[in-house]
């Protein structure tokens, strides 16, 4: 084992090397006239390929190979494949943007995914690898008993993972469409087909030693470019120990920003054009028809007073896009209203914690970031794409070992993610705000394109004030070498590194799916008897097609990728933490009160998001679809009524039903079994 790890070591530290020598040899072809779309492509076919060829040399038909890796991993590699299954594009693209616009409110995010950890490591980890088999709905048929909370579980894993791949897939196409100049849906499915060259051909084989490549340069990706920020700024190369002194900068430059004239103007005038909407919202449907009259009249005069044709169809083109009735008028408008009254709040400031102008409004933010780290943390320790990572592993101990490890490799993004929001906020706040719009760096202009950068002059001032600019949160690690002014490399480098969490991810996400409709749905209750072969056959053809209908999803653009990650955070702690934990730690857990806490727990979740974040969107038709959040708790955090209502319902049902006589020898097999047992 101690030889096969040294070669491991030996292996992965080439593969290092090399990547680095073509990360130099680019920059050196860049100082000498390459173009940035060639280092782009660059990037994404070198990566490509080392992935790929990872995956054809892992290739495997071993049923155990293919499900858990044949448990040969060892922990040190297997809290390296963690950290990178873990650090999706939420984490490494989402994160640092999501602390940029909130803050101090963003920290909950940190906390709460790290928090899940620990509950892994006491709660789950060790009693799910001395257990064996594949999968979390295999623990729960098991300990539970019967095919309908095996079913429940499946749907329950399906459906936080689809949201979860999503999430990912989205990321790759706004990595794809900007740094190689593909169309949005197109690179959706360019990296589609990365996903399926790791994983299809070895299962998850394949996709750990292809994860523990990705984790290599998704860590240098991320950290490369905030330690040149934090040499430019401070002279200081490690981030993580002087972004303290550049937080004081940029509160003094909020200080010194926010309360001019002009910016008070810009969010006066934001929060006019909300007043307008509403007005135009509640004299529906008048204020439609009498909207697309002044353009008709306006036209009309136009056409009489021989005026120039680029003016009428301007106005024609206006008339065209107006909504086609006052439904569409109303929710078209009712967006509007929210993203004008969203730029015309006061900025807030970054290190200020829970902002508000009232006590009830800080009392709501300290609710929802509480509410947020639950939610995160139990998601965390219940998501099946983590989970069954400690099936892979020789033994118990190795398991917990592999924690740790997991634990240690996050920790280097995890504390970076806050130096990196600081430090963008300065270069914003010092070089971008406050300046001539027509003297805007061409980054603006590019992510503008992209769609995640917009620039709204609504003063006529020709000056750039902060609230006149829109970054999606999503843009602000992939765009900072360029706010930063580094070499069109550095972008590059960030764009692979971004590219391997949300591709390393996606492999683990859409094995759990595969692996659960396959192995659990198909093998075990559908054809107990079938073949090794035809089961690997079942597995790869559903990869395949759930794959493509997540890359047709994602194509939508169904918002942005932290939100649609915290919807799953909590779908699968509602699903299966109560289920999971009760069943470990107390016997009177029954199969009745499993089931019925699952199905209440997933149930209140979803139901809790489509009635709160949906029913502006028109999916339901009627407008009395409409709910205001309970206790002022926004819908990413949904899990909070899902998980307390799933305890609840399984320990009320339990105490109401039979015991059932499996749990006490089960939880003894599992709990107190030696390492040392074949599993």
């Amino acid at each position: 084992m101690l030889g096969s790890l040294t070669r491991l070591q030996r292996y992965y530290l080439y593969y290092t090397g090399c990547f680095l020598t073509f990360v130099a040899a680019l920059a050196l072809l860049e100082r000498h006239g390459m173009p940035p779309r060639w280092i782009g492509y660059a990037f994404l076919f070198f990566t490509m390929s080392m992935y790929a060829v990872i995956g054809i040399v892992s290739r495997t038909s071993d049923v155990s190979e293919y499900y858990v890796a044949g448990r040969r991993i060892p922990a040190f590699f297997n809290g390296m494949a963690t950290g990178a299954d873990w650090m999706s594009a939420a984490s490494f693209i989402g994160l640092a943007g999501t602390l940029y616009l909130s803050g101090f409110q963003g920290l909950a995010y940190v906390i709460g995914w790290t928090g899940g950890f620990v509950l892994v490591a006491l709660l789950l980890a060790p009693y799910l690898r001395r257990f064996g088999q594949y999968t979390i709905p295999d623990f729960l048929g098991a300990r539970y008993g019967g095919n309908a909370i095996r079913l429940v579980a499946v749907a329950a894993a399906i459906l936080a993972s689809f949201v979860y791949v999503v999430a990912q897939i989205y990321g790759v196409g706004v990595i794809t469409s900007r740094f190689v100049s593909l169309q949005f849906e197109i690179g959706v499915f360019v990296g589609l087909a990365g996903i399926l060259v790791c994983s299809f051909l070895g299962g998850m084989r394949a996709v750990t030693w292809t994860q523990v490549a990705q984790y290599l340069i998704l860590i240098v990706a991320y950290i490369t470019p905030v330690a040149i920020l934090s040499w430019n700024v401070t002279g200081n190369p490690v981030p993580q120990l002087v972004y303290g002194q550049v937080l004081q900068q940029v509160t003094q430059l909020e200080e010194r920003l926010f309360d001019t004239p002009a910016e008070q103007e810009v969010r006066r005038l934001y929060q006019a054009r909300a007043d307008l909407y509403a007005q135009r919202i509640m004299q529906l449907p008048q204020s439609l028809s009498l909207e697309r009259e002044q353009l008709s009249s306006q036209i009309n005069q136009l056409k009489a007073s021989d005026a120039q044709m680029r003016d009428i169809v301007v106005l024609e083109r206006l008339r065209r896009d107006l909504p086609q009735d006052p439904e569409q008028a109303r929710t078209r408008w009712e967006n509007e209203m929210f993203a004008a009254a969203e730029r015309g709040k006061p900025p807030l400031r970054h290190a200020e914690p829970f902002p508000g102008e009232t006590v009830a409004e800080q009392k709501v933010q300290r609710i929802n970031f509480l509410a947020l780290i639950f939610c995160l943390t139990i998601g965390t320790a219940a998501l099946p794409h983590l989970l069954i990572r400690y099936y892979t592993t020789p033994t118990v101990h190795a398991a917990r070992e592999s924690v740790f490890w997991s634990l240690g490799f996050i920790l280097l993004l995890y504390v970076t993610a806050p130096a990196y929001a600081v430090f963008a906020k300065y270069e914003v706040l010092s070089h971008l705000t406050d300046i001539p719009i027509a003297k805007l760096p061409s980054w603006v202009a590019a992510w503008t394109k992209v769609g995640l950068v917009s620039i709204e002059d609504i003063n006529a001032d020709g000056i750039l004030q902060f609230a006149e600019l829109s970054l999606n949160p999503d843009v602000i690690v992939l765009a900072t070498p360029e706010i930063a002014g580094m070499p069109y490399v550095v972008s590059g480098l960030v764009a692979a590194g971004g590219l391997a969490a949300a591709l390393s991810t996606a492999d683990g996400l859409l094995l759990t799916i595969t692996s659960a409709l396959s192995h659990d749905v198909y093998y075990r209750i559908m054809r107990p008897g079938a073949s090794t072969q035809f089961r690997l056959v079942i597995s790869k053809s559903l990869l395949l097609l759930v794959a493509v209908l997540a890359a047709t999803v994602a194509a939508q653009k169904p918002g942005t990728i932290l939100s649609m990650v915290a919807w799953a955070f909590s779908i699968a702690g509602s699903a299966f933490f109560p289920a999971l934990v009760l069943g470990i730690f107390w016997e009177r857990a029954t199969r009745a009160g499993a089931l019925a806490g699952m199905a209440v727990g997933v149930l209140l979740t979803l139901y809790y998001i489509v009635r709160v974040e949906f029913d502006g969107l028109g999916w339901f038709g009627a407008r009395g679809f409409q709910m205001a959040p309970w206790f002022d708790v926004q819908s990413t955090s949904a899990g909070v009524f899902g998980v307390m209502a799933g305890f609840l319902t399984t320990v009320l049902v339990s105490l109401v039903t039979k015991p059932d006589p499996r749990g006490g020898s089960f939880l003894k097999n599992i709990r107190f079994r030696r390492e040392a047992d074949p599993t």
